[in-house]
């Protein structure tokens, strides 16, 4: 029980501040807007935080990367398997939520209005075409640019290529290096500094938006949460169990049952997809996977490769999507959307801290949205933490025996090729009897 309350911890608090929030507003109503500075309070702080952080978490992490000693085959097998799983985790979230009206409130535009006046707005009424706006996003025309949370895409693409500036550079880049990774290490303790207010933050801007406008919202973080399980669990049962018979049958269905409920209980207890890489890599092993290919996918995949996380990012942008009445009517509207769920979790996933608000940003930024927005998404990301971990888990987990299909043939399992052999044993020595 103590392990348990020690790494849900902070979750707890989190959501403690947040139903005191939802109390708070719904009592005291319009009165409870007075707690709105302290959570602009929060707001800021995130904010402010968000330039440096999105620089030296991506930089150092690109820097410190080195070529893995792998066999091609399996890291091509790897990326297939990953994006193919994502695509369908992507699919899967947008259609739980393109029926379901995560939140239902009337007064979107208001809420919209209120959000824009805590963001600085800058509002360019030119007509530009997809290509210069595709220019806009990704670049700047002065560095002192790329240090506006306005341009994060721009400094995304700035970090990506100093990390691979690094990287070519070796060892005479080294002095940089340790700057930059003492530099990340501050900045690391800074956003833990931050969250240790996040609480009173959030509970105070959950108050104030409820008091603003009504509890509907609250409805709305409910259902989300509701809606989110529900998936989670029937994604968890059925896709997994058909991954696991793409990969090897009824056998591979019975090998990925009878050995992952470690994985998943170790996931739901420590909510950290890294803490369960261990346990997860023996689970593996047990199935039958190969230990190059165990060894290499669900490393790869506690990075690269998150069912749980997209699938979260599709809720996090259908959220908004109600709130603010965005039109998701031609099909370049809705590829839009997936395409941002996507981006939003494989740009980030390798970025230990901090990841989850930069893919949030990621988001606001790519869907227009204001970035006062951004603690509605925390909220969110809080609340459905625990099942999210489990896909990611387990979904490193399913991929691993598809990987070892694709690499090793239908009888990758060292169970089916002891026995593929003692057959063929045996067939010899009936043959010469």
């Amino acid at each position: 029980m103590k392990k348990f309350l020690s790494n849900y911890k902070s979750t707890i608090i989190l959501l403690v501040a947040i139903i005191v929030g939802a109390i708070v507003g719904i009592v005291f109503q319009e009165k409870a807007t007075i707690l709105s500075p302290l959570g602009d309070l929060f707001l800021n702080l995130l904010l402010v935080i968000i330039v440096p952080l999105i620089f030296l978490t991506i930089t150092t992490s690109i820097a410190k990367m080195k070529q893995p000693k792998r066999i091609g085959k399996i890291i091509i097998s790897i990326v297939g398997v990953f994006i193919f799983t994502s695509i369908i985790a992507v699919l899967i979230g947008f259609a739980s939520t393109y029926f379901v009206k995560l939140v239902d409130t009337e007064d979107g535009e208001k809420i919209k209005a209120s959000l824009e006046e805590t963001a600085e707005e800058t509002s360019d009424d030119e007509e530009l075409t997809i290509a210069e706006r595709t220019v806009n996003l990704v670049t700047v025309n002065d560095f002192s640019k790329i240090l506006s949370k306005d341009n994060i895409i721009a400094l995304l693409v700035f970090s990506i290529i100093c990390g691979i500036a690094i990287n070519m550079s070796g060892d005479k880049a080294k002095p940089f290096v340790n700057v930059l990774n003492a530099a990340n290490e501050v900045i690391n303790n800074i956003v833990k500094i931050i969250m240790y207010y996040a609480p009173i933050g959030l509970g105070c801007y959950f108050a104030s938006l409820i008091g603003s406008f009504g509890a509907s919202i609250a409805v709305g973080y409910l259902k989300t949460f509701i809606v989110y399980t529900v998936v989670s669990i029937l994604f968890y049962f059925v896709v997994y169990t058909i991954y696991a018979f793409i990969a090897g049958g009824t056998k591979g269905i019975k090998k990925f049952w009878r050995n992952v409920i470690p994985s998943t209980l170790t996931s739901l207890a420590t909510c950290s997809s890294a803490a369960s890489i261990p346990v997860n890599i023996e689970c593996t092993k047990k199935m039958g996977v190969p230990e190059d290919i165990a060894e290499t996918t669900i490393p790869l995949g506690t990075s690269f490769h998150k069912d749980g996380s997209i699938i979260g990012s599709m809720f996090k942008i259908m959220f908004l999507v109600c709130l603010f009445g965005t039109s998701l009517a031609t099909p370049g509207e809705v590829f839009g959307v997936l395409g941002v769920a996507l981006l939003a979790n494989l740009l980030v996933t390798a970025v230990p801290i901090g990841g989850g608000t930069i893919s949030e940003m990621l988001i606001i930024t790519m869907m227009g949205y204001p970035v006062a927005a951004l603690p509605i998404l925390t909220i969110i990301a809080t609340i459905i933490d625990p099942p999210a971990t489990m896909l990611n888990v387990v979904g490193d987990t399913a991929s691993s025996m598809m990987v070892a299909r694709v690499v090793d043939g239908k009888d990758w399992s060292k169970e089916d090729k002891n026995e593929n052999e003692k057959i063929k044993e045996d067939e010899k020595t009936e043959v010469k009897v």
